[in-house]
C-alpha cells in the first residue's frame, strides 16, 4: 500500500470515528457542539492519528483497537488549534481556508469547544473497549497525552512561543519551543500506537521515540519553511503570518536555505532510528519522506 492510500484510507476512517463520538452527545448545548464538530472536522492532514495507526498496524494491532488512541490525539490537535487562532494567541482568522472557530461562532464559544474537546479526548481514551492485558498500558497512554498535552508539552511550548514574539531567541531556545509545542503531541501518537500491543518491548519504544522526536522538528522546521515560500490559498492560513507577528522561526534566525538543510538532516535522523525496528517501516519512511516534501 502506498502512502496516499494508507493515509487516504485512515483519514476517511479518523473522520467517521470522529463524527460518531460527537454524534453520541446528547444535544445540551447546541452551539457549543456545532463549534466542536466545526473545529474537529474541517479537514487538516490528520498527521497525529495517521502516526498512531501507522504505527499501531506496523506492530500488528487491529485498527478497531486503534481507533479510541487516534481520536484521542486529534482532539487534543483540534483544541489547541481552536485556541492558537484566539486573538490572545496567534489572533488567525483562517485555518484550512476556511474561518477560524472564533470567527465562525465567536470568541466566548471557541474557547469553551476548545476545552471540550480537550477533556472529550480523555474521556475517549479512557472509555476505549480495549483487552484486559492492554489495562495498564491504558494507564500509560492516559499518562502520555496529559503529559504531551500539558504544562510538560504542548501548553508550556505555546507559552514559551507566545513569551518569545517580537523577541530574538536562539536556535537552542527556538527547538525547546517546538519540541514541545508541536514535537510533544506527535511523539505522544506515535507512542500511543505502540503501547496499542501488550508487550510492547521498550527497545522498540526507543527507537520509535527517536523517530518522532525526528520526525516532529522537522515537520515545525517546514511549517516555518512554508510560511516563508507558500501562498495563502495553498496554505490554508494568511501567508507570512509568523513574520507580520515577529515570530523567530527557523527561516528567521538561520536563512532558509539552511533550514532547508535542517530538515534533511532530520529526515535522516528518522530514517536511521527505523532501521533498529525489526517490521515492515516503508509507511514510518514514506511519511519522513512526506514531512519535508509537503507543500501545505
Amino acid at each position: 500500500m502506498t502512502l496516499d492510500d494508507f493515509a487516504n484510507q485512515h483519514r476517511q476512517r479518523i473522520d467517521d470515528c470522529l463524527l460518531t463520538q460527537l454524534d453520541t452527545l446528547p444535544t445540551m448545548a447546541p452551539r457549543l457542539l456545532d463549534a466542536m464538530k466545526y473545529g474537529l472536522l474541517l479537514g487538516g492532514k490528520r498527521v497525529r492519528p495517521f502516526l498512531v495507526y501507522a504505527v499501531g498496524e506496523m506492530l500488528g494491532v487491529n485498527s478497531d483497537l486503534l481507533d479510541g488512541p487516534a481520536a484521542a490525539v486529534e482532539c487534543i490537535h483540534a483544541y489547541s488549534l481552536i485556541h492558537d487562532d484566539l486573538p490572545a494567541m496567534d489572533n488567525d482568522d483562517l485555518r484550512r481556508g476556511q474561518p477560524t472557530v472564533h470567527k465562525a461562532f465567536d470568541e466566548g464559544i471557541a474557547i469553551l469547544a476548545g476545552d471540550a474537546l480537550q477533556t472529550l479526548a480523555f474521556t475517549i481514551l479512557a472509555d476505549h473497549p480495549m483487552p484486559t492485558e492492554l489495562m495498564a498500558n491504558r494507564v500509560r497512554m492516559l499518562s502520555s497525552l496529559a503529559r504531551a498535552s500539558g504544562y510538560l508539552g504542548m501548553c508550556g511550548g505555546q507559552a514559551l512561543d507566545l513569551q518569545a514574539e517580537g523577541c530574538r531567541i536562539n536556535l537552542a531556545e527556538l527547538e525547546k519551543v517546538h519540541r514541545h509545542k508541536t514535537g510533544a503531541l506527535i511523539e505522544c501518537a506515535v507512542t500511543l500506537g505502540a503501547l496499542c500491543k501488550p508487550d510492547v518491548d521498550e527497545a522498540t519504544l526507543s527507537a520509535l521515540h527517536a523517530y518522532a522526536a525526528a520526525i516532529g522538528l522537522a515537520f515545525q522546521v517546514q511549517d516555518d519553511i512554508l510560511d516563508v515560500t507558500a501562498d495563502t490559498t495553498i496554505l490554508g492560513k494568511p501567508q507570512g503570518s509568523d513574520l507580520a507577528q515577529q515570530k523567530s522561526t527557523y527561516p528567521a534566525l538561520m536563512g532558509l536555505l539552511e533550514a532547508q538543510k535542517l530538515t534533511l538532516q532530520l529526515h535522516a535522523k528518522a530514517l536511521t532510528a527505523l532501521q533498529a525496528l525489526p517490521y515492515n517501516t516503508d509507511i514510518l519512511e514514506a511519511f519522513a519522506d512526506y514531512i519535508i516534501e509537503r507543500t501545505y
